[in-house]
């Protein structure tokens, strides 16, 4: 009897890969990174004359050194280190081997970089400014329609924290006058609600507004549309413009991103004791891990309520 034949490296890959589509619903960026991470860990195995159902942890650690020979962050090794636990775990789960080399392997140590952000101050400030002008008749229709877009914009994504990509792409029909809720679809298609703010809703309505005295824009699905291949604003456009703001309002620019005032976002929630898992759900984390880079605003806001209302609070 022929003894069954050992499936490709590469075709377990794809197996992996085919399963965080299906399971998790993942997003062909991610699924090109992981493949990008597996491919370099397959091919050192390969020269090892070795395949992912026959390495052991020996094997993964010497795949650790030769990348960090190869001059990769720490952060990137990390990364990279993640893919293959992953990988090695369905392995396992799907009894194409009967071991995990991977869970007992350390990954690189790495400082946690914390997020920029900026005070309440500097974002009441990028408001205000962004506002400037939008209810002066005076000025032409078209500039008016202008600033009322980039206040829409930048107090929507205050009030929400939604991703670059989410914001711009937001559709017309979504973000009704009035509308106290936002349904998003987010990385992986997954689907979130999230609230809305006054300030932002009023926005959106004076923006709307402005949009119907300004003969430049058609019949469009967008809320925010642009001339350009997707049909709304892009993100570049977006990022250029924030900078021309946080510069008229006194902000470094080189501070500032449209990913800063997501991280502002989250990080004033956490500030005023909003639940962690909350932030998750809002930002669409899939996994609060990620969302416990924050975990330096909870750690000082656990310091002030030991320090405030401890009886010896004040002498520790």
């Amino acid at each position: 009897m022929n003894a069954p034949r050992a499936v490709p490296a590469r075709r377990l890959v794809d197996l992996f890969l085919d399963m965080i589509v299906a399971e998790r619903g993942a997003a062909d960026n991610t699924r090109q990174a992981y493949r990008r991470d597996l491919g370099d860990y397959v091919e050192f195995l390969a020269g090892r004359a070795q395949g992912p159902l026959d390495a052991d942890s020996n094997s993964i650690r010497a795949w650790l050194t030769d990348i960090e020979k190869r001059g990769l962050k720490a952060t990137s090794a990390a990364r990279r280190l993640s893919s293959v636990r992953q990988f090695h775990k369905f392995l396992y789960v799907e009894n194409r081997r009967g071991d995990d080399p991977a869970m007992v392997i350390e990954g690189p140590r790495r400082g946690q970089r914390l997020p920029k952000t900026l005070g309440v101050d500097d974002v009441m400030r990028l408001l205000t400014v962004s506002a400037d002008g939008v209810d002066d008749a005076t000025r032409p229709p078209g500039e008016r329609m202008r600033a009322a877009r980039m206040n829409c914009l930048l107090e929507i994504l205050y009030a929400t924290g939604l991703r670059v990509s989410e914001l711009v792409s937001l559709p017309l029909r979504g973000a009704t006058s009035g509308e106290a809720m936002l349904f998003i679809k987010g990385k992986g298609g997954r689907e979130r609600l999230v609230p809305m703010s006054q300030p932002a809703i009023t926005a959106i309505a004076r923006y709307r507004e402005a949009r119907k005295k300004f003969a430049g824009v058609g019949e469009t699905a967008w809320l925010f549309p642009a001339d350009s291949e997707s049909g709304h604003i892009t993100r570049q456009a977006f990022a250029r413009d924030l900078k021309l703001v946080a510069a008229m309002a006194g902000i470094d620019s080189r501070l500032i991103s449209p990913h800063v005032l997501r991280h502002a976002f989250a990080s004033h929630l956490l500030q005023n004791g909003a639940d962690l898992r909350v932030v998750q759900e809002l930002l669409g984390h899939a996994d609060v891990s990620t969302t416990q880079i924050y975990t330096h605003v909870l750690d000082e806001r656990v310091r002030a309520m030991v320090r405030d209302l401890h009886p010896l609070g004040d002498e520790a």
